[in-house]
């Protein structure tokens, strides 16, 4: 029960991000090159967070609104896996380290897995 304002005031933050945010305001921070987008895409999903169902709806409006691949794929990795607005509830529950180790390791992993994943397409 100590917990619940905490997991609360995480909810509305996120809610808040996410309402100010449309996906054609993420294409102003975007620039098309190869090596800076999906390190933008990985921040910024790490920030907004959310959910892997509404990903889908997300990664589409990016891609009509023409961000690269690279970028979608670094924000949505990011934004199911990394949650910058999540930190302080996981970090009361699991322990500070967890957490920083936690969220550092998928957001690494989001960028190398988005250049993984659209160098692979590249090439098939």
């Amino acid at each position: 029960m100590q917990f619940l304002p905490v997991l609360v005031a995480v909810l509305l933050l996120i809610s808040l991000a996410n309402s100010l945010l449309g996906p054609e305001d993420f294409r102003h921070f975007f620039t098309g090159n190869t090596f800076t987008d999906p390190l933008v895409g990985a921040i910024l999903g790490s920030i907004a967070a959310g959910n892997p169902i509404t990903s889908y709806i997300i990664g589409g409006e990016l891609k009509s609104v023409g961000v690269s691949l690279i970028a979608v794929t670094a924000f949505i990795l990011s934004w199911v896996t990394v949650g910058v607005a999540q930190s302080p509830m996981e970090a009361a529950t699991l322990g500070r380290r967890f957490t920083i180790a936690r969220n550092l390791t998928s957001f690494l992993s989001a960028i190398i897995i988005a250049v993984m994943t659209v160098t692979t397409i590249r090439l098939l």
